[in-house]
């Protein structure tokens, strides 16, 4: 049986969509940047940090859209007791 996800891990799992493609889009402009101004430029390694960064940020984010939580809402019968 598998629980409902809820809209944060919903949002977490568009996030990590959003920062794999903006690795994808790191890396081109990086094997664009090492052809004119080769791998030695700061520039290409910002790129190359940026594309190491979206590639772990959108691992973590796509770990925690697809885990399986357990729900932390309070059972309204113990508060109803008094």
């Amino acid at each position: 049986m598998t629980k409902r996800k809820g809209v944060l891990q919903k949002i977490s799992l568009i996030s990590a969509g959003v920062s794999f493609l903006l690795a994808i889009a790191s890396s081109v402009m990086l094997y664009f940047q090492i052809e004119s101004v080769g791998k030695d430029d700061p520039i290409s390694a910002s790129f190359m940090a940026s594309t190491f960064f979206f590639v772990c940020v959108g691992v973590v984010l796509a770990v925690i859209g697809k885990a399986d939580l357990p729900s932390f809402k309070s059972d309204n019968s113990e508060t109803e007791r008094n």
